[in-house]
């Protein structure tokens, strides 16, 4: 039997002299539970829109990006492309030409980063689930369209259902601006808006999809493109990704960046995850706070338990087993508090998940709170939460030398 273990549940458990220790104690584990699951459903919310932010990037991303080394775009013939759209693995290759770009619209005008694709990014049907205003085409006949991101569009006030054409800008290739005449010096193109669509703040307060047509005949190129995007089909593993990686990194060694998902958004994903850890750390300094009940509840114990820890010690017990006695009745006081955080943190995120009772105010392509619980959240709830209640459990009893006086 562990004789300590014992003593401090009896203590738990047993009825004290004086109530307001059992009213503290009820607090202080009440508190790690609430803290406890505040901790999970928060964490647990934060990864619903964390997936929802990755899917939608992920959607309008390719899953491997070719990029020249120097300067801004290659001649796409230049390079052997068979081996990889044989890839089984493999959807689709195509080249983009993109780069920052004036444009106005009806007399408003702003920047906009600008990105030609050819007729195939149309087969891309997870784009579609993103447009929120219109229909996506790039071409209807001989005329081009354009999708507008719906930040941009909102804010040039761009509607796909008027007839008014987006004229696009750019610095004519080999030519110094004139500065009596700087519009002389510029390649106008115009497209008509088809449709807006929503994906995250930053690419729908900028992105512009035209034809890679109008994007060449603007910038002045023939055949060049800025790179290559390189999309596999949903079914395959990361097995067979990172082997794809390997390979492209392998043949497009000499001149060439490849970048998976993560390396073409390495800002967004990094600031995602320190969002993250930074909510973890503010959730996890209340829960402090809330444990020092537990400092509360123990001390007054120890006084209480003065004569007993005289009769302990008088019965051959060590310092270090009286000491430990204690530590162990605060500590479990923390961790029945977070047992019962975790069950209800994780049962409230499940039904969160299920049925979507707390709604998202607003307009939104979900009307609830996203929650996707992870098993590492947990883990790491658990073992911070455990740790705190440990460690203030350690606090009070370096006076129980002096109450054993």
């Amino acid at each position: 039997m562990n004789l300590p273990l014992f003593i401090a549940g009896r203590y738990l458990f047993a009825k004290k002299s004086h109530n307001v220790i059992n009213v503290i104690s009820a607090i202080s584990a009440i508190g790690m539970a609430v803290g406890t699951a505040v901790l999970v459903i928060i964490l647990s919310v934060y990864n619903g829109f964390d997936d929802l932010i990755r899917k939608a990037v992920d959607d309008i991303g390719p899953d491997f990006q070719i990029t020249p080394a120097k300067g801004k775009v290659f001649d796409q013939s230049t390079v052997d492309l068979s081996w990889l759209k044989n890839n089984p693995t493999v959807t689709s290759v195509d080249g983009i030409l993109q780069d920052e770009v004036f444009i106005s619209y009806e007399g408003r005008q702003g920047l906009a980063y600008a990105k030609g694709v050819s007729g195939s990014y149309l087969d891309n049907e997870l784009i579609s689930k993103h447009i929120i205003n219109g229909e996506f085409i790039l071409n209807y006949g001989d005329i081009p369209y354009c999708a507008v991101g719906s930040a941009l569009a909102y804010q040039m006030e761009i509607n796909p259902r008027f007839l008014a054409p987006v004229e696009i800008f750019y610095p004519e290739r080999g030519r110094n601006i004139s500065l009596s005449n700087p519009a002389a010096s510029l390649n106008k193109i115009s497209v008509h808006p088809s449709c807006t669509f929503s994906v995250s703040s930053d690419i729908d307060a900028s992105l512009i999809i035209l034809p890679i047509e109008s994007m060449r005949e603007l910038l002045g190129y023939e055949a060049e493109v800025s790179a290559l995007e390189v999309r596999l089909d949903e079914k395959s593993t990361a097995g067979e990704t990172r082997r794809l990686r390997k390979e492209l990194e392998s043949r497009f060694n000499d001149g060439y960046i490849v970048k998976d998902k993560f390396s073409q958004n390495e800002a967004l994903y990094k600031m995602m995850r320190y969002e993250k850890i930074s909510i973890f750390l503010i959730l996890i300094f209340i829960i402090i706070i809330i444990a020092f009940n537990i400092f509360g509840s123990l001390s007054m114990l120890i006084i209480e338990k003065t004569e007993d820890i005289s009769t302990l010690k008088s019965l051959g017990a060590t310092e270090k087993l009286t000491r430990r006695i204690f530590v162990l009745e605060g500590w479990l006081i923390s961790l029945l508090g977070l047992i019962a955080g975790l069950a209800a943190g994780v049962a409230l995120a499940l039904l969160q998940q299920k049925f979507g009772f707390v709604r998202l105010p607003g307009n939104y392509l979900i009307s609830a709170y996203p929650v996707v619980i992870k098993a590492g959240d947990i883990i790491v709830t658990a073992l911070g939460v455990a740790l705190i209640g440990y460690f203030i459990a350690l606090l009070p009893t370096r006076s129980l030398p002096q109450a054993q006086e």
